[in-house]
C-alpha cells in the first residue's frame, strides 16, 4: 500500500465529515487507506462515521489521549509505505496526496513534507513552514521582530521568510496538521513524543529527523485549507501553551534557557496590555451572499445565486462585502481551494456547502477559528 492517511478526530464532527470526504476523492487513484482515529468526542462524531463512512477504518478511544498518543495508535495499524498525519479540520485537494507523493520519491533525503496551508479566508498561514525556535528566533516571534523586518535573515527564522510561500525548499520544521513521511521513519523515531505540551509535538518530531540525518521539505505545489487559522496566538492562552512547548523543547533537545524565561515574562505582559485594548470583529455582514451550484438554491439569508456557468462571470465589487458559498457537489475541492487561494480579499468570505448533511462550514475572517452553520436549524 501507498499511503495511509491519518486524521485524529476529537470532537470536530462536522469539520471531520467534510475533511474524509476530501480525503476520499484524494485517493482515488492511489493505493491507500483511510485511518479515523477518535479521542472519545461526546459528539456524534462516531455515529456519523459508521453512518456516513462505513468502509473506512474507525479505532474508538475509550479516552482523550492527546494529539501524540492519539497518532501513535493509529499509525501501528497502518499499511501504507507512507504516512499522512491531517488535522480533522483541514481540506485536500483531489490531487493533493499524489503531488506531495511524487515529490517524497523524487527525493533520496526525504524526511518529512509539509504543504502550503491556507485558513478560510484564503490567507497564508505562516506556521507551514518553521526554523528551529532557538530562544532568539522565539524572541523574535513573541515580539513580532519578524513582520518588521521579514527580509532579515537574523529576524525572520520562526516562519522561514527566506523562503517565499509559493516557493518549494527544504525548512527545519513542519506543522501537525498536515504531515507526509515514510511510516518506516515515523515508527524508527518512535512518532510523537506522547509526553510532549500542545505546540511542541510537530517542532520536536520535525527536529528529529534533522538529527536523524534526513530533510524536511515545505512544498508549494499544493494547497491545503487548515480551518483553525491563528485565533489562538492572539491571547494569552496560546502564550502560556507556547511557553510550555518551548521549555519542553529546549529541555529536551538544548538546556533550560533562563533567557527564554526572561522573555516570556516580559512578552507576556506586554500581550496583557495589548489584548485589553484589542477588540475583533467576529462577525461579517455581507452585502451580497453568492451561491456557486449548478442549480438553484434556497437559504434563508441569499440575495444573490449564480449557477455553476456563471462562476467566471463573478465581478467583485471592492465596495460591497461578499459571502461565497461554494456547493462541493458542483465544484471539486481543487477548484474552491484554488478560488480561495487567489481570489482572497478583504471584502470577501468563503463557505463550503455539504447539501446531503445541510451545513456550511468556513471562516468570516483570518482571525476567526472555523464556524460551522447547520442550516437544518435554520428556520
Amino acid at each position: 500500500m501507498q499511503l495511509s492517511v491519518i486524521i485524529l478526530n476529537y470532537n470536530v464532527r462536522y469539520f471531520l465529515e467534510l475533511c474524509v470526504l476530501s480525503a476520499q476523492k484524494a485517493i482515488q487513484n492511489l493505493d491507500a487507506e483511510i485511518i479515523v482515529i477518535d479521542n472519545n468526542s461526546s459528539d456524534d462524531s462516531c455515529a456519523m462515521m459508521k453512518q456516513l463512512f462505513p468502509n473506512i477504518k474507525l479505532i474508538e478511544n475509550k479516552e482523550n489521549s492527546g494529539f501524540p498518543k492519539g497518532n501513535n495508535i493509529a499509525v501501528k495499524e497502518a499499511k501504507g509505505e507512507y504516512i499522512c498525519i491531517l488535522n480533522p479540520d483541514t481540506v485536500v485537494a483531489e490531487d493533493t496526496f499524489e503531488k506531495v507523493m511524487a515529490f517524497a520519491k523524487s527525493k533520496s533525503d526525504i524526511g518529512i513534507v509539509g504543504c502550503k496551508l491556507i485558513d478560510g479566508a484564503g490567507n497564508f498561514l505562516p506556521e507551514s513552514k518553521r526554523g528551529i525556535p532557538t530562544p532568539w528566533v522565539a524572541f523574535t516571534k513573541i515580539f513580532g521582530l519578524y513582520k518588521l523586518f521579514p527580509k532579515f535573515s537574523l529576524f525572520n527564522k520562526y516562519y522561514a521568510q527566506d523562503l517565499d510561500e509559493n516557493q518549494t525548499g527544504k525548512v527545519d520544521i513542519l506543522v501537525g496538521a498536515f504531515m507526509v513521511m515514510k511510516r518506516e521513519l515515523y515508527n524508527h523515531l518512535k512518532g510523537f513524543d506522547e509526553n510532549c505540551f500542545m505546540y511542541a509535538d510537530d517542532i520536536d518530531l520535525s527536529y528529529r529527523v534533522l538529527q536523524n540525518g534526513k530533510s524536511n521539505y515545505y512544498f508549494a505545489e499544493t494547497t491545503v485549507v487548515h480551518y483553525k487559522g491563528e485565533s489562538t496566538t492572539r491571547d494569552q492562552k496560546y502564550m502560556m501553551h507556547f511557553q510550555e512547548a518551548m521549555q519542553f523543547f529546549y529541555k529536551k533537545h538544548f538546556r533550560k534557557s533562563i533567557m527564554f524565561d526572561w522573555m516570556m515574562q516580559i512578552g507576556s505582559f506586554i500581550f496583557s496590555k495589548i489584548k485589553k485594548n484589542q477588540q475583533y470583529n467576529r462577525v461579517f455582514y455581507s452585502d451580497q451572499t453568492v451561491i456557486f451550484s449548478k442549480e438553484l438554491l434556497t437559504f434563508p439569508y441569499v440575495s444573490d445565486t449564480l449557477t455553476y456557468s456563471k462562476l467566471e462571470e463573478l465581478k467583485i465589487n471592492p465596495s460591497f462585502k461578499y459571502e461565497l458559498v461554494f456547493d462541493i457537489q458542483s465544484f471539486s475541492f481543487y477548484e474552491i481551494i484554488n478560488y480561495m487561494n487567489t481570489v482572497r480579499a478583504i471584502n470577501i468570505t468563503f463557505k463550503m456547502f455539504l447539501p446531503e448533511s445541510n451545513f456550511l462550514i468556513g471562516s468570516n475572517n483570518a482571525n476567526d477559528k472555523g464556524m460551522i452553520i447547520n442550516l437544518s436549524k435554520i428556520e
